[in-house]
């Protein structure tokens, strides 16, 4: 089943919101890609993520400190650790395709997307929600 966007997720800032959505058509990309075990497209969509979620974090961080957040320099660090555990498992898959491998990938994707948002970004929102919706220091 693919993730869906739920407005419960919303951080009240449409860029972070916007960025979010669309991390979540790529995870769910990537997911389609590994039930058809399309190699080739996984590997496209699996950059695609990376690049997409740099530019992410880095707006989020921008974001985050124009806001006032206090908590930038864990959010950075949260970030990066999941930069690098996205870096060590796309190398590990491109080693070894193993059904096992391929259903933790799966879950740390999720679990990527929707606990950080939950867990963490979630928790800038009464910094956000003092500004405009549509706020981009960027």
């Amino acid at each position: 089943m693919s993730l869906q966007w739920r407005e419960q997720l919303s951080v009240g800032n449409n860029v972070i919101d916007a960025d979010h959505k669309h991390l979540i058509g790529i995870i769910n990309q990537v997911e389609n890609c590994l039930a058809m075990e399309d190699w080739d497209e996984l590997r496209k969509a699996l950059d695609s993520l990376s690049l997409y979620s740099r530019a992410h974090f880095a707006a989020e961080e921008k974001i985050a400190r124009a806001v006032g957040y206090p908590h930038v320099f864990s959010l950075h660090e949260s970030h990066q650790a999941l930069m690098d555990k996205l870096e060590q498992v796309k190398q590990e898959l491109v080693k070894e395709w193993t059904p096992a491998l391929v259903e933790s990938f799966k879950t740390l994707l999720r679990s990527w997307l929707i606990q950080h948002v939950i867990k963490e970004d979630l928790l800038m929102k009464p910094y956000l929600t003092k500004w405009s919706p549509e706020f981009d220091p960027r």
